[in-house]
């Protein structure tokens, strides 16, 4: 059995963690807010988040970061973007000879635009070990055991085939790639274009209009990914289109529901505040759109999203100008 230490708290790293305790390995979350780790200690379950999914004897919940980071072979990292560094920074002076890091955090850097894993060679340097969990998984439905699939994505695809073991069961899949850069793309892009989606339907647009965003949400993450390195197959899988159609369509993301209350006219700060947790896509979509302006990438959906977002345009306005855009052949449509 394989020591792992989870590090973030919220709904997806619980589910995380109760995946990889249910797996047998001895399994420790850590959290940044002392409080909210005592009351998840006394209940044995996350109440807040993933209410009734109890915790394993194997789980054990702490709030020093010294000991989460020691005690474990591998570190998981499922914080926010924005929190993505520092955090790295202060887990550093605890790293063993033996750790391996990987991350469930879908964004990238605000300040510099980076991707996670050059945010993660910045501070613990190239030589770790450093893996990307992603995919459609929603935590609700993996504490729940339902059945879910993700990829693993490491440059060093014996770790990545490490961690797609330990997660593996009858009810959950791991696949494995070297293409950390396009999964890494993928989970960031499909959080903009899922604000997106939810705004459409917030403005009544239907099913036809959904379907055309996702589609030609798809052509804009492939653009920038395939600009910065990554694969296309990458793009046509779980990490790409599978979770694209799952936050796009579904409720449980909060991106989506973002979306869904912009385009029902309601204040951005009030929707914020019914979620209750991070919208993670908020600050992706600025980070996205200027590294496209910046590599010359035309992505009009993350366009005028990051103009409702940033510039006040009204969502109905948002819609118009897409719609106005000039006609071309699909193949060559941005």
């Amino acid at each position: 059995m394989t020591a792992v230490s989870v590090l973030g708290a919220g709904s997806w790293g619980t589910a995380l963690a109760l995946l990889i305790a249910r797996n047998g390995h001895p399994t420790v979350l850590w959290g940044h807010h002392p409080e909210h780790l005592a009351k998840l200690n006394a209940a044995r379950c996350n109440e807040r988040y993933l209410p009734g999914a109890r915790f394993p004897d194997n789980l054990r919940v702490v709030a020093n970061l010294e000991e989460a980071v020691k005690t474990a072979e591998i570190l998981v990292v499922a914080v926010p973007s924005h929190a993505f560094r520092n955090l790295l920074m202060d887990l550093a002076p605890h790293l063993t000879p033996e750790s391996k890091i990987a991350w469930a955090t879908k964004g990238l850097e605000l300040q510099s635009g980076k991707l996670l894993h050059q945010v993660t060679e910045d501070v613990l340097g190239p030589d770790i070990p450093a893996a990307v969990l992603s995919g459609p998984s929603f935590a609700r439905d993996l504490a729940a055991n339902l059945p879910t699939a993700i990829t693993v994505a490491s440059r060093e695809i014996e770790f990545a085939k490490m961690l797609a073991g330990l997660l593996h069961n009858n009810r959950f899949r791991a696949y494995t790639t070297e293409d950390i850069i396009g999964v890494q793309l993928g989970g960031a892009t499909k959080n903009v274009l899922a604000i997106a989606a939810g705004v459409a339907d917030g403005l009544g647009f239907g099913a036809n209009s959904r379907a055309a965003l996702i589609t030609r949400g798809l052509a804009e993450m492939m653009r920038l990914g395939l600009a910065l390195g990554g694969k296309p197959e990458t793009f046509m899988g779980l990490a790409g289109v599978g979770d694209l159609i799952l936050t796009c369509t579904d409720n449980q993301s909060r991106n989506r529901r973002f979306g869904l209350g912009l385009g029902k006219g309601l204040p951005r700060e009030q929707v914020a505040a019914e979620i209750g947790q991070e919208i993670e896509g908020i600050l992706t979509t600025k980070v996205i759109y200027q590294l496209a302006q910046s590599l010359g990438i035309e992505m009009p959906i993350t366009e005028q999203t990051y103009k409702i977002l940033y510039e006040g345009l009204a969502p109905s306005e948002a819609v118009n100008n897409l719609l106005l855009r000039e006609q071309k052949p699909e193949a060559l449509a941005g």
